[in-house]
């Protein structure tokens, strides 16, 4: 926790908690008291306007999350947009972030990234989710939680191969764990071990495609595929030279000789 963290906590007039007795213990850590009201996704919408309603009065609030980042994953995502919205002057104090920790101790490409969250349980959803990032060169972060954790590394064997994967545990927390594996030896190691924790999956991109490379006579014989279609000669040089990069003339006068 920062100084500001805990000053802010200090100076707010009530607290938006994700679990209130977890916050409580944070709180008696550091011998702050003020009013706590729950926010969780199940009451988000009601508590939402509720907290709102109090803040537009004069309050002040702060939002805190059990663990992680507020916000990412989190109900506090739907809080701060109904804010933002009545123009409410919204502060970040930084704590913690289990995507980027994750990230940065997994040993893969951390240039360029992308964040998916959970996987829906819906096995349509799912499925749909998984394909749309087969092809996904940069490197993917994943949420998942113990009890659906061998399920979902079978389901990403299966979409994404024997790809690199590192499997971040606790983050941040007392019994903080990191393995780097594949996803085969992954699937093999929960299969014969139970799962514990809250879990960061960070998965290498897929590689790139490479372009087929093609000949200049291979240019010049679909150019002649095309005007054997009733193309214009002029008209299929253009249009398979901006395809391949070989100059328009080259595979024009190949026409004319043909």
């Amino acid at each position: 926790m920062s100084y500001r963290a805990i000053n802010t906590l200090k100076e707010v007039d009530f607290i938006a908690a994700e679990d209130t007795r977890v916050t409580l213990k944070l709180l008696n850590h550091f011998d702050i008291k003020k009013p706590m009201i729950s926010y969780y996704e199940h009451n988000l919408r009601e508590r939402g306007e509720y907290i709102l309603n109090r803040i537009l009065n004069g309050e002040t609030c702060a939002i805190v999350s059990d663990a992680g980042m507020p916000c990412i994953s989190d109900p506090g995502e739907d809080l701060v947009r109904i804010c933002a919205e009545q123009n409410v002057d919204i502060k970040i104090i930084p704590g913690p972030s289990a995507v980027i920790s994750g990230l940065c101790l997994s040993g893969l490409k951390t240039s360029r990234f992308t964040f998916e969250g959970f996987l829906s349980t819906a096995k349509t959803n799912r499925m749909q989710h998984l394909n749309s990032l087969k092809q996904e060169e940069r490197t993917m972060i994943f949420y998942e939680a113990p009890h659906k954790l061998l399920s979902t590394l079978k389901d990403m064997q299966s979409y994404f191969g024997n790809r690199k994967i590192s499997i971040a545990r606790e983050l941040t927390k007392v019994y903080e764990q990191v393995m780097r594996t594949t996803l085969d030896e992954a699937v093999v190691f929960y299969s014969e071990n139970t799962p514990k924790g809250e879990f960061v999956l960070v998965i290498e991109g897929a590689a790139p495609i490479q372009e087929e490379k093609i000949t200049l006579e291979q240019a010049i014989e679909k150019a002649n595929e095309m005007v054997q279609n009733g193309v214009k000669a002029t008209d299929a040089a253009k249009q398979i030279a901006k395809q391949t990069n070989f100059k328009k003339s080259d595979i024009y006068n190949a026409l004319l000789e043909i």
